[in-house]
Order: structure tokens, then sequence, then C-alpha cells
């Protein structure tokens, strides 16, 4: 059973995304006080976005909104059809089955020293890719709409994914976690979408 209020029959239009370079994706998010209608509403728009945009995992400055809220279907990878392996960790066997699963005020309150290192992606960089270094296993604390506290750990690509999203809610994007060479080779393509993003931001606002 989905977390998400979602119609999947007809969604609507997706919300647009915000392209590395606009400021709002390298603001620190703000804490959700209270989950409101409006709020749960919010988090199934965000789901639908990160399905039109073939993502697995959506944070709320993506899209505009300082909160920290983030949206997580890892299935997409992993295989919807597959049920969670019993060596999953307690969070994926927790979370898979509800997915999609929107996380509000989610923290990372540990992280393992074993680390991997694999190749990420991000809706609000587009078509650009590295390899990131993360921790194999997370201690992941948050809340679920319905109220329902967590404190789980989670591993596998939950985890990762994790990471990559909690980092968006404090204004730290794929990037800056590769190793130098890496950022060294993504630089010039990372500093002409930038100035796209500000050249069409700045053309937006005089329209308005």
């Amino acid at each position: 059973m989905s977390d998400l209020p979602l119609s999947l029959e007809s969604m609507p239009t997706p919300l647009p995304l915000c392209i590395y370079g606009d400021p709002v994706l390298r603001r620190k998010a703000l804490p959700v006080t209270a989950v409101t209608p409006e709020l749960a509403e919010f988090a199934g728009r965000m789901a639908e976005t990160m399905y039109a945009n073939r993502g697995i995992g959506l944070a709320a400055p993506q899209v505009g909104r300082n909160l920290r809220l983030v949206v997580l279907d890892t299935r997409i990878s992993a295989g919807k059809a597959e049920p969670p392996a019993a060596a999953a960790s307690p969070g994926e066997r927790l979370l898979l089955p509800r997915m999609p699963v929107a996380l509000v005020n989610p923290q990372i309150l540990a992280a393992s020293a074993e680390t991997e290192i694999g190749s990420e992606g991000c809706l609000s960089v587009p078509k650009l890719y590295a390899d990131v270094e993360r921790a194999v296993t997370v201690l992941l604390e948050a809340t679920l709409l319905d109220g329902t506290p967590l404190l789980v750990q989670c591993g596998g690509l939950l985890a990762r994914c994790l990471q990559h999203e909690v980092d968006h809610l404090d204004g730290i994007l794929f990037p800056d976690r590769a190793a130098v060479g890496e950022r060294t080779a993504l630089a010039g393509k990372l500093d002409a979408m930038e100035r796209r993003t500000l050249k069409a931001l700045a053309k937006s606002r005089q329209v308005m």
C-alpha cells in the first residue's frame, strides 16, 4: 500500500524542476512543523514529478519548496515485482512495501564506517553522472505522513538514496561529494548549466 495519495490513472502536470544554479538548491531547508492535507497533496505531486522524470528520489527544494521533505521509490531500480530479500536491511523491509514513500524531516543519525562507491545522477543536474562514495548503511530518523515515527537502519540502494536526498535538504549536490578528479571533469559543464539556469531565472523575473 502506497504511503502517498497518488492517482496513477490521471496524474496532473508534473511540478517544474529546479536546475543546477538555482539558489534554492543551495539553501538549508526548513523543518516541517505540521503534516497537513496540503503537505500530503504536495508530497503526492512530488512523487508524480519523480516518476515523470524517471527518478528514484526527490527532495522538496528540487521543486522550489524550502522544506525538509523527500519522496522515494527505490523499487524502480531494484525491481518492483520482487519482495524485499531476507538479507535486506530493516529499513528496506519496512519501507519498500510502502513505496512511494514520503519522509518528513528525515535525518541521518549515524553512518557506517564501511563505504562503497557508486555512480550517481540527479534530476536537478540532468545528464551528468559521477562516482560518489557513501556509507553502506545509515540510521534514519524521520516521520511518515500518517505520523508514524521511524528510527531504522537502512542499507542497499535505499541508504544511498537517503544520503543523496538528505544532502539536498542541506544544500549539498552530488558533484560536491565526487572525487576531485571527477569534479574537475564536470566543472565546465556545471558552470555552463549554472549560467543557463541563472539566465532563465532572470528572464522569468523580467516577464513577471
